[in-house]
């Protein structure tokens, strides 16, 4: 007897669902084709086991089980339940009339319990637009699945639940979720505060251009100086998601199977990877594709702590996804493409010795080491990062004051201000949210200066040396600045803010 069953495959951040058709004949042996990995190949002993457990078995009979479309690679564990299912209908163990109608998924222990599966959202979201009734998952799953209204969501413990609901009429418990109440419910602020920053304040106020802005930034400073923690507290500055936000940066997450219980993410990624990392493991890639940091930090901050430290490779990977806010992996038989609109943040020492713009410290780098440092870092990649900021050491007095800084709320409230001017400034445009991702076509008509503070950019461009690419980043940068203050034209105080903010362009830095 032949019967369908449905499944679903992830590639990139969207859902393919596959046919499981299973035929059982006169004969004997089990045969599982339509490209499986060794994962699915596996999956006919913990099936036997499971099912042995559960007062049911494999027939001794000649089974034939095509996955398709027969051309698409398959991976994982997560096709051991819509396997079982077709092999206990097929074989007349079970009767399940309405079977069909849903999509079902989850890897099986030997006892019959399910474990958690990976990509359950994008999953989901394909079921309800190709018009299943309802999604059969591991209960671990459940709440990230259940963000999609309009399909029937079921989460399950153990495969006699689904057995006994298709076979007995049994009924399962549907998670219900209100997806717009449960992302404002989470919507709370992240751990970290800067008030709890003493003293810094220009760099505090660098951030908040940086946030309102979606600028990238680089802080450069001695070791201790406190980069890593104004980095960290980024996050809880920005402002905060949307729901479509939301639920872009959850299907990623979901895909690498990233997502707590809450189900919808709703604070803003935080990603700080280590500089031993991969170019795949940094940009994504691998035999099987997965998302790499720069997507899983979409719709939030990547830090990059000690930049000279990374590999000089890794770091020009990031270079064509930092311009196009997507990156795309190509593989002989298919091509993905992943979002990676993020804000980058990078920090690093001055010099090897990590003490050159500490006014207090002697300085023991050369000028050749120093440049073979600073050198580390190419011209393109700098090209792409706004905001240059150098970090001094906070001095006692300001670190024993009793007095708070700023709190994060406050800032935040100025920063979602900034950006909702750029809102209503780019909504005729696609692809253009704020004001970092303007071209320079949009800086010619958003950015125009008056005689007096061409002037001041001029004299500023030739006494500091200052390169031909700090012109358009300048620009961008006062624009944001001129956002906070709520004012329409760039104006000179805002231009000659803008320029302080390019440290590695100047004459001595990098030559």
């Amino acid at each position: 007897m032949l019967r369908k069953v449905f499944g679903s495959a992830v590639f990139g951040v969207e859902a393919t669902t596959i046919t499981v058709e299973v035929n059982i004949d006169s004969g004997i042996g089990y045969h599982l084709v339509g490209l499986p990995d060794n994962a699915i190949k596996e999956s006919n002993f913990r099936i036997a086991a499971a099912l042995q457990n559960n007062g049911y078995k494999i027939p001794g009979k000649k089974i034939i089980i095509n996955m398709s479309p027969a051309d698409l690679r398959k991976e994982g564990s997560a096709y051991d339940l819509t396997l079982a299912m077709g092999i206990l209908t097929a074989s007349k163990q079970i009767a399940a009339d309405n079977l069909e109608d849903f999509l079902i998924m989850g890897e099986l222990s030997l006892d019959g319990s399910l474990q958690p599966i990976k990509g359950a959202l994008p999953i989901a979201i394909k079921a309800r637009e190709e018009g299943y009734k309802g999604f059969i998952l591991p209960i671990q799953n459940v709440k990230e699945a259940a963000i999609v209204d309009g399909l029937e969501v079921y989460g399950v413990e153990n495969i006699s639940q689904v057995i006994k609901y298709f076979d007995k009429g049994e009924p399962l418990e549907q998670t219900i979720i209100n997806t717009r109440e449960e992302f404002e419910k989470n919507l709370d602020f992240p751990e970290f505060d800067f008030s709890d920053v003493r003293g810094q304040e220009s760099i505090k106020r660098c951030m908040e251009i940086a946030a309102a802005g979606g600028h990238n930034i680089i802080l450069i400073g001695p070791p201790g100086a406190g980069k890593t923690m104004l980095a960290k507290r980024l996050p809880s500055i920005l402002p905060p998601m949307t729901l479509h936000e939301a639920l872009e940066t959850t299907k990623i997450h979901s895909v690498v199977g990233r997502v707590k219980d809450t189900g919808l993410m709703s604070q803003r990624p935080f990603r700080s990877p280590h500089h031993t990392i991969s170019d795949v493991a940094l940009v994504g890639g691998g035999a099987y594709p997965q998302p790499g940091e720069i997507s899983l930090s979409h719709n939030g901050v990547l830090f990059l702590d000690e930049l000279p430290e990374f590999k000089r490779g890794v770091l020009e990977v990031m270079r064509q996804p930092l311009e196009d806010r997507e990156v795309t992996i190509s593989r002989a038989r298919f091509t993905v493409t992943y979002p990676s609109s993020f804000m980058l943040v990078a920090s690093m020492n001055p010099s090897p010795s990590g003490y050159f713009n500490d006014p207090s410290a002697p300085v023991t780098s050369s000028p050749a080491e120093m440049q073979r440092y600073l050198s580390k870092i190419s011209g393109p990649l700098l090209d792409r990062i706004d905001i240059h900021i150098e970090v001094t050491p906070v001095p006692f007095e300001k670190l024993s004051e009793e007095r708070k800084g700023e709190s994060s709320v406050d800032i935040r409230k100025r920063v979602t201000k900034a950006r909702k001017i750029q809102t209503t400034r780019f909504e005729t445009f696609d692809n253009v949210h704020y004001n970092a991702q303007m071209s320079t076509k949009q800086i010619r008509v958003y950015c125009k200066l008056e005689d007096a503070s061409k002037q001041l950019l001029k004299t500023a461009m030739e006494r500091l040396n200052l390169s031909a690419r700090a012109y358009d980043r300048i620009l961008k940068v006062a624009r944001t600045i001129a956002d906070l203050e709520e004012s329409t034209a760039v104006k000179g105080t805002h231009i000659s803010e803008a320029i302080q903010y390019r440290s590695l362009d100047r004459d001595g830095w990098l030559g």
